[in-house]
Formats: C-alpha cells, sequence, structure tokens
C-alpha cells in the first residue's frame, strides 16, 4: 500500500471508528440511529443482541484501526515486532469480530437478502483471516500479505457501508430504505472484494516482471 492510499483509508478507518466509539460506547448505543432504526422493525432487542452489539463494535473497530498499519510496507519492514504484535491483535478482532457479527446478521433489518448478505461477509471475514495466518505460520509471505489485503477489504466494509448509506439515501430517500439496505447489505462488501484482487493480479503482474 502507497502513502497516499494509507493515509486515505486511515483517515476513513479512524473516522469511521471514532464515530462508532462514541455512538456506541461513550453515547447511549441504545439511542443510536442503527438500534433505533431496527426498533422500527423488531418490537424490542434482548441482552445477548445488544451484547453482540458492543462486542461487534469493539473488536471490529480494533481491526478497522490496526489494519493500515499491518498493510503499510514501510511500517512493517522498519518495526517487525511491532507488525508481528499489531497483526495479533488484528486475528483478536476479526475472529470476535466475525463470530458476534454472523449473529447479528440473523437479525439483519431487510429480510433475507440482508441477512445472507451479512452473513457472508463475516464468513468469509473469518476465513480469509484464517487463511492469513496460516498463510504466516507457513512462512509464506507473500501469500500471507495476499489474504490480509482480501481481508481487510471486508473489513473496511464498516466504512463502504456508511458511504453506501448516504449515498442512497440521498439519491432514494429515507421511504425506499428496505429496498435499499438489502442491496447496500453486498455492496458494501462485494466490489471492495474485487478491488482488492486487482491489486493482488496487478502485484503478481509486477512480482512476475521482476522476476523475469
Amino acid at each position: 500500500m502507497n502513502k497516499k492510499t494509507w493515509l486515505l483509508v486511515s483517515c476513513l478507518a479512524i473516522g469511521i471508528a471514532s464515530y462508532s466509539i462514541v455512538q456506541y460506547l461513550i453515547l447511549d448505543a441504545h439511542q443510536a440511529g442503527f438500534v433505533s432504526l431496527k426498533l422500527m422493525f423488531i418490537d424490542t432487542l434482548d441482552s445477548l443482541w445488544y451484547s453482540m452489539l458492543y462486542i461487534h463494535i469493539i473488536f471490529s473497530v480494533l481491526a478497522l484501526v490496526i489494519g493500515p498499519f499491518t498493510l503499510f510496507t514501510k511500517f512493517r519492514e522498519n518495526n517487525i515486532k511491532r507488525h508481528r504484535i499489531l497483526g495479533k491483535l488484528y486475528m483478536i478482532g476479526i475472529l470476535f469480530g466475525s463470530v458476534s457479527g454472523l449473529y447479528l446478521a440473523i437479525y439483519a433489518t431487510g429480510g433475507v437478502v440482508s441477512q445472507l448478505g451479512f452473513s457472508a461477509l463475516s464468513i468469509l471475514w473469518m476465513i480469509t483471516g484464517y487463511q492469513a495466518l496460516v498463510k504466516i505460520k507457513e512462512q509464506k509471505i507473500y501469500d500471507h500479505q495476499q489474504w490480509m489485503i482480501r481481508n481487510y477489504s471486508l473489513t473496511f466494509a464498516a466504512v463502504t457501508l456508511r458511504i453506501w448509506l448516504l449515498v442512497f439515501t440521498v439519491l432514494f430517500g429515507f421511504d425506499n430504505f428496505m429496498i435499499s439496505y438489502p442491496i447496500i447489505s453486498w455492496l458494501c462488501w462485494v466490489p471492495n472484494l474485487i478491488i482488492a484482487q486487482w491489486i493482488i493480479g496487478r502485484s503478481r503482474q509486477e512480482r512476475g516482471l521482476l522476476v523475469k
């Protein structure tokens, strides 16, 4: 990841992370826009749901903020020990964030399409994180980096979800939210993964040219 891309990704990640911390952990989560919106379609939310929401917020924010530092080449090369520590914390964030996210996906607003979209995101988030972990244990550094790019593209869905929510609300209004949200449940992560794969493809081409 080059410096300009890293700065953009980091600023967006820190911005969304800060918003989430204030909205859910400092202020009353029961009054958060996301929860209030859900209560418009569900009569009540039990304590387990709120517990899973807090777990998801805390650990997803951890992964969201740490991710750019694990991907930034210069930081990684100059801070190997710190990179390993951050990598372990990142994986902890992925583990708890994906498991709690899968539970929350069952109750996703927008019906089956939204439930499937967010469930697929959580499962792939877990799988790509596991693959990244396996590759680094096998000392396959390049493969590890590729899986980390895929994984962070899914972590970054926390940012793109909110961008798409804003875009769809401006274009189609809140009255069409129940139509928009199921689309966003897939749109927030599928293009991210496609872009990640494109970046990996370019990296492989450049690597191939260097080898030749």
